[in-house]
């Protein structure tokens, strides 16, 4: 009798259910888009009763033409660092989400930078101080929501990310959890204990109270109660961050492997194994995974806020190109940017600068140019940004990088690939699921209700589409690099 499990993936945009089988196949997928508020300029929001209602409406659409009774487990995958705090009694949040993309703590986060605090907490959580964070978040909202510190001093308040949320409500207000790769990008989280740090929580004046339990990403989380459109009692056996849930789901479970996510931003993480890494590059250092008693993975990890975004700004802001599938062709047309550099900061620089003030900008231009040349140059920007993170990643590891697996929406992009190959003298890996996130909430559930043993045995279920290999020498992937650095170098000053 097939069996099925629910993988539940909660994005900055979208809630996605995805089910798959035994074989790791996906049998069926719904997927619901819901508002993103923004209440001033820089400020992001999400109200947590949309999160909630767009995962029941397609937990109901995803298994409406399966047996629901061969639900075997949930796994869970979110967006990471977004924090919702709720009353444990009612449920009802005390305000919006705060979302990862929110830059209201600047001015606090400037503040602990500047009382000499940033390798402290580094040390301790592998992490930058950036308002990206959720300490910085949760003490917003204990300063600025009316009675909301003292009503946590009194135990009367929950908080935590998009997973912890989601499990209270899954199980009715049972359980108040969270597993260690989400516990790790609140800067709460000590790498070395797995624990919620009694100095950091001092320093953010978090109460420990408020916050949930600390679990292996593979473990019993709890069961679902009272959800009307799913059965009681399916078990909860897996949670994992978004950017984690993609590297197990890419299949990198060795110290080396890595993985790049094209989607919005880009998402680069490199496992470096039982060892915890500590960035010299401005990098960020991760739990990957804990399963059951096993020894945690650590991970580096660096991203770059505007990848496909960029292309979105061509189509959008320019009005180059009508759809974004169109960037291939019009890339294709000639066979270089001739001079032009693109360097997409729209958003700010991310890693390895961190740089939120820089602004993008768009260098070589001459009368020649045309809008070919700024559509290649756009989709070379976005694979070279993504070689000075993995180049620091390599710096940092020790670890020397054999091939680079890739999933988002624009790991489509045969040309875009092959440039991301070229630039980084290692084989590009391109997988046929797509739904990465979600595979690998599905996957380390499984792992959970026992349809696989072990890492290894799922190396069986993952398919990969092709492999692009490298074309050009190492002397012209140099030249390349140093060209968009010099651009870059105009932003950064360095």
């Amino acid at each position: 009798m097939k069996k099925y499990i629910l993988a539940i993936d909660q994005g900055t945009t979208s809630t996605r259910v995805c089910v798959f089988d035994q074989d790791g196949s996906l049998v069926t997928q719904a997927q619901k888009e819901f508002p993103q508020i923004f209440p001033r300029p820089g400020w992001v929001e999400h109200n947590p009763e949309d999160i909630w209602n767009t995962t029941r409406q397609t937990l109901a659409q995803a298994t409406e033409k399966i047996d629901k009774q061969q639900i075997a487990g949930i796994g869970i995958t979110n967006q990471r660092e977004t924090v919702v705090m709720w009353d444990r009694h009612t449920g009802q949040p005390v305000m919006n989400a705060i979302v990862w993309q929110c830059r209201r703590t600047q001015d606090f986060c400037e503040k602990l930078k500047k009382k000499k605090l940033a390798q402290k907490i580094q040390s301790k959580t592998g992490l930058v101080i950036d308002p990206y964070f959720s300490a910085s978040k949760i003490n917003w909202i204990l300063k600025n929501v009316s009675g909301a510190a003292a009503r946590a001093r009194r135990n009367e308040l929950a908080v935590g990310t998009i997973d912890t949320f989601l499990l209270w409500k899954l199980t009715e207000g049972k359980v108040h959890k969270t597993d260690v790769s989400n516990a790790s990008r609140t800067m709460l989280m000590n790498l070395k204990t797995l624990n919620w740090d009694k100095e950091l929580l001092k320093l953010f004046q978090v109460p420990a109270e408020i916050l949930p339990e600390i679990h292996p990403s593979q473990c019993e989380f709890g069961v679902t109660k009272n959800l009307g459109v799913i059965p009681d009692g399916i078990p909860i056996t897996g949670i994992l961050g978004d950017q984690q849930a993609a590297l197990f789901g890419q299949g990198c479970f060795q110290s080396g492997q890595a993985k790049c996510t094209f989607g919005t931003g880009s998402f680069i993480l490199l496992n470096t194994g039982e060892k915890i890494k500590m960035s010299k590059n401005k990098l960020l250092t991760t739990v990957a995974w804990k399963i059951g008693k096993q020894k945690p993975v650590y991970a580096i990890e660096g991203g770059a806020f505007i990848c496909g975004a960029a292309v979105q700004w061509l189509r959008d802001g320019l009005g180059l190109i009508k759809h974004s599938s169109e960037i291939e062709d019009l890339a294709s047309q000639v066979s270089s940017s001739e001079g032009v550099e693109f360097v997409p900061a729209l958003a700010g620089l991310g890693a390895p600068h961190w740089k939120s003030e820089a602004r993008g900008i768009i260098t070589g231009l001459t009368r020649g140019s045309q809008k070919s040349h700024i559509a290649r140059a756009t989709l070379e920007a976005m694979a070279l940004q993504n070689v000075e993170i993995l180049r620091a990643m390599q710096k940092d590891s020790g670890l020397k990088l054999k091939s680079l697996k890739v999933d988002g929406g624009a790991a489509s992009n045969s040309l875009l690939m092959q440039m991301q190959a070229d630039y980084l003298g290692s084989t590009v890996v391109r997988p046929k699921i797509f739904e990465t996130t979600a595979f690998g909430a599905a996957l380390i559930a499984g792992l959970g209700l026992g349809f696989w043993q072990s890492t290894r045995e799922l190396t069986a279920v993952l398919q990969k589409d092709r492999d692009f290999s490298a074309q050009i020498t190492s002397k012209q992937r140099q030249q390349r690099f140093d060209s968009w650095m010099k651009s870059v170098r105009l932003l950064t000053r360095e």
